[in-house]
């Protein structure tokens, strides 16, 4: 067994032959995520009422008898397909969705999207080939923006499942099968072609492709791949959280008002509260950075400091882009919030005394009005904003629409708009998760753009034209 790090798993990639007749290809559970996608669609069944206790034990039992190996694969699928017999296709969509939302988005390994954007650098064609069915599969699929999956099919007429699965299953040789006829359709040959793996189940197809790729193997695979001497690589950040990992991500939080606290003499000293709060984030970004393991790879640094004040917007992923701008903005800025943040019993006392206005979102007349102080900080006091013109934290990596307060803000005061464009929070701390798990956080920081010649009237011209510049340094299309 050939143990890798990431980095020889990207710069194989990168040395690999580019165009779409070079496939590589995914197997999705313990490969793409953390876990199994299953294990969680057969809690939400349970818990939606979408299957009776009996079904349950009867599922139950034959995953058991799978995982002993008293029952192939066909007829695991089969046990699942009777379940699902006589139920409508687009229950198990929509439940697909809540899977993704409550467990798989958080679940998806951050090395497995950096060997997904090495592939697209050299424009492979990527696929998902897996035993699951594209219920599982299809939310993850489009948030990594992967076109095609290959995977198990069960039978459905007329929008209803009638209980059978068809064949030949997306399993052992039925991937080769697939595999194999996914490169016919491109042209492509198998022994050109990448295939990433953490199972002995899929040998057929690992001993066909040009480029095995074993990843978190189980024991048996481990085993073969020290015998066959094929390229192994451990993801590091996928899994449940370490003890370790939720006693720093509540010492984080702890840390807050403590090191605010801790630098308030400094207002009694100077005569100056600001010295005090500029003391206080720059000790806690520092100390939150260190704790959680985030460390920053910054492009256009410069552009953080040549206009000021400045409204800096930044694209929210994760609930550690708080910890990312204040680390990166480091002094004389405020910030505006939700109001129910005030009502937070830490966050909230340290956000008020840091001077964080706070919004009333469900009433437009009031935001307006309460971002009056806003203009004036910039304006009068000279300092910066910083806030997020989706409004919310988006779910993965996609960018969500601009709202236009920040660009009223930013017009009114007269002062230039700074984008910083975070290119992977989320896979320190997606959202839905609670616990940040280490990560190198690329940013990039644009040039800033004057506003002092904006007018209402164009204000949805520069929005539009501002989250373009956010998109292609995200390297993302409009949906």
């Amino acid at each position: 067994m050939a143990q890798r790090k990431l980095e020889d798993y990207v710069e194989d990639i990168l040395d690999s032959t580019p165009g779409p007749q070079t496939v590589a290809m995914f197997d999705f559970d313990k490969t793409l995520i953390a876990g199994y996608s299953a294990k969680a669609f057969l809690i939400e069944q349970f818990r939606a009422g979408e299957m009776s206790p009996k079904d349950m034990r009867n599922q139950v039992s034959a995953v058991a008898k799978f995982s002993s190996g008293r029952m192939d694969f066909s007829g695991l699928i089969a046990a699942t397909a009777d379940v699902m017999r006589g139920q409508a296709e687009y229950v198990f969509e929509e439940m697909g969705e809540r899977v993704y939302r409550k467990k798989i988005a958080g679940a998806i390994y951050p090395e497995a999207r950096s060997l997904l954007d090495a592939h697209r650098k050299m424009g492979h064609t990527i696929a998902i080939v897996s035993s699951a069915t594209k219920y599982q599969i299809e939310p993850a699929a489009r948030e990594l923006d992967i076109e095609y999956i290959l995977c198990t099919d069960l039978e459905v007429k007329d929008g209803i499942f009638t209980g059978k699965a068809l064949s030949p299953t997306c399993f052992g040789v039925g991937k080769l099968y697939a595999g194999e006829d996914f490169c016919e359709d491109f042209d492509a040959e198998l022994e050109n072609a990448f295939f990433y793996t953490d199972s002995e189940d899929d040998l057929p197809l690992l001993e066909a492709v040009g480029y095995p790729r074993v990843v978190n193997p189980s024991k048996k695979l481990a085993s073969i791949a020290r015998k066959r001497s094929y390229p192994v690589c451990k993801f590091r950040s996928g899994g449940r959280p370490t003890v370790g990992q939720v006693a720093r991500m509540g010492s984080v939080y702890a840390m807050l008002p403590t090191t605010l606290a801790a630098t308030a003499p400094l207002w009694a000293a100077s005569g100056n509260k600001r010295t005090a709060l500029n003391a206080g984030v720059s000790m806690w970004t520092d100390i939150a950075s260190a704790m959680t393991g985030l460390t920053y790879d910054i492009e256009g640094e410069e552009h953080l400091w040549s206009h000021r004040p400045a409204v800096f917007i930044f694209n929210h992923q994760s609930a550690v882009d708080t910890v990312i701008v204040g680390k990166l903005v480091q002094r004389d800025f405020t910030g505006i919030g939700k109001k129910e943040i005030a009502r937070f019993p830490i966050v909230g006392a340290a956000m008020k005394y840091s001077d964080m206005v706070f919004i009333d979102r469900s009433s437009s007349k009031k935001a307006i009005e309460q971002i009056q102080p806003v203009i004036k900080a910039l304006k009068e006091d000279g300092l910066s904003v910083c806030l997020a013109p989706e409004g919310t934290r988006s779910r993965g990596k996609k960018l969500g629409a601009f709202k236009k307060g920040a660009f009223h803000i930013a017009m009114q005061a007269g002062v230039p708009i700074v984008p910083i464009v975070i290119h992977n929070a989320s896979d320190a701390l997606p959202k839905g998760q609670h616990i940040a798990k280490p990560a190198k956080i690329k940013i990039t920081v644009l040039k800033p753009i004057l506003t002092d010649r904006w007018a209402v009237g164009s204000l949805n011209k520069h929005v539009a034209t501002t989250r373009k510049k956010f998109l292609d340094t995200l390297g993302q299309v409009e949906a």
